[in-house]
């Protein structure tokens, strides 16, 4: 059985000629707190917290800090440079004497996702533009741990997994706009995405294929946690 799609973005005219098509409810766009609650896990009882995102200067080479000046670090692993995050990520050893937790991309896992059916080039742009994460470990050095965040079916940001469930919502080049991958590709790739992706929600192929991620309450995707201690 095919499990009916729900209504698309338009394209510019109301498909059918029936008025506007339904959007399905959205929430407010920003940083999930639940996997913003992983991190905090990560960091346990860590009394004082560098965030290296607050940070400018991402590929300085050293931080304004002193050796062992924090209890522990946190990173958002996003840089456009891998080897500025990997500059950053040493620094963040030495000023740290307690974990260094960092939220990152799998580069080995980004095609596993359904968009690479429709978008190849923006995922294999995604996968080029984050260090493995072995690199990561290697520049953090100590004792580090791997392992997948749960991206929550309702997800609150804005990365393209966090829609694994809600296909209709990457029609809309709002919802696409942060992802930095879709600026690296050219028009025809974009178009070819939305024509495809609009033709198999409408005839059922994507439910048939992926309708199970409408009902999974969260999704292992790339997203994932690196945690070293010294």
């Amino acid at each position: 059985m095919t499990t009916a799609p729900a209504a698309l973005p338009p394209t510019g005219g109301s498909p059918g000629g029936g008025g506007a098509p339904r959007r399905a409810p959205a929430p407010a766009p920003g940083p999930d707190e639940r996997i913003a609650h992983v991190v905090a896990e990560a960091l346990g009882s860590a009394r004082t917290v560098l965030d290296s995102d607050s940070l400018p200067g991402l590929g300085t080479a050293r931080l304004p800090f002193g050796d062992q000046s924090f209890d522990a670090a946190t990173m958002l692993c996003n840089a456009p440079r891998v080897s500025d995050a990997l500059t950053r990520l040493r620094e963040l050893r030495r000023v740290t004497r307690g974990p260094v937790v960092v939220l990152a991309v799998d580069p080995s896992r980004v095609r596993g996702f359904w968009l690479d059916r429709y978008a190849p080039a923006v995922l294999a742009v995604q996968a080029r533009r984050h260090p493995p994460v072995a690199h990561l470990v290697a520049a953090l050095g100590g004792s580090a741990s791997v392992r997948r965040v749960p991206i929550p079916l309702d997800c609150t940001d804005t990365f393209d997994e966090a829609y694994y469930g809600r296909p209709e919502m990457l029609l809309d080049p709002a919802a696409r706009r942060p992802g930095s991958a879709w600026s690296f590709v050219d028009d025809r790739a974009r178009e070819a995405f939305d024509t495809t992706l609009r033709r198999e929600l409408r005839s059922g192929e994507w439910d048939e294929r992926f309708g199970h991620l409408r009902r999974l309450p969260a999704y292992e995707g790339s997203l994932v946690i690196v945690r070293a201690a010294p």
